[in-house]
């Protein structure tokens, strides 16, 4: 079994990745990837955290998180996980399609997230940029400000994202040259 780290104790920004159940594709329609904006966006006022970046594909979520101060992450990834699962079942049992192959037991989301931590300012453009190209390299869009579900367009093109991005007053970035 490998071993899992979550770094809760640190004022670094967290890279978070989640998947949906078995990677099915039950985030592939706007309304389904809106619950999960949404419910970000909560956790986030709850726990006075940061989104510094983020996707939402069809069967994962990228994000990057910042908070102001430690062990938050696991707290914000339990509520946001468990809340929108709620609302995705209430929303996904009413579409036919989905009904069809959505069992009232499975759940949403695979078990666990993966964290990694970001120190440095340089590790933090290499994760937003990797977030946005996501769904240009799944061959959804062929630019990744097309893609709706993303802070692409707060940082490409300088309009309002649908999930507030707070880079302001974020002192955890370490000194380019130590070590994280």
């Amino acid at each position: 079994m490998s071993h899992r780290t979550i770094h809760n104790d640190t004022l670094y920004a967290h890279f978070v990745t989640f998947s949906c159940y078995r990677r099915r594709n039950l985030l592939d329609h706007p309304a389904p990837r809106r619950i999960i904006t949404e419910t970000l966006s909560e956790q986030l006022r709850r726990l006075d955290g940061r989104c510094l970046g983020f996707v939402v594909m069809p069967n994962h979520v990228h994000s990057i998180l910042w908070f102001p101060a430690v062990s938050r992450i696991s707290e914000l990834m339990k509520q946001w996980k468990r809340t929108s699962s709620y609302r995705l079942k209430k929303q996904l049992q009413d579409i036919p399609a989905y009904a069809s192959f959505l069992g009232v037991d499975d759940p949403i989301w695979q078990p666990r997230f993966y964290d990694f931590p970001i120190g440095n300012e340089k590790m933090l453009q290499e994760k937003i940029d990797y977030v946005h190209s996501n769904p240009v390299r799944a061959g959804l869009v062929t630019k990744a400000e097309e893609w709706p579900d993303s802070s692409a367009r707060f940082y490409l093109l300088a309009e309002r994202s649908i999930i507030p991005i707070g880079l302001e007053n974020v002192h955890y970035v370490a000194k380019e040259n130590e070590e994280v």
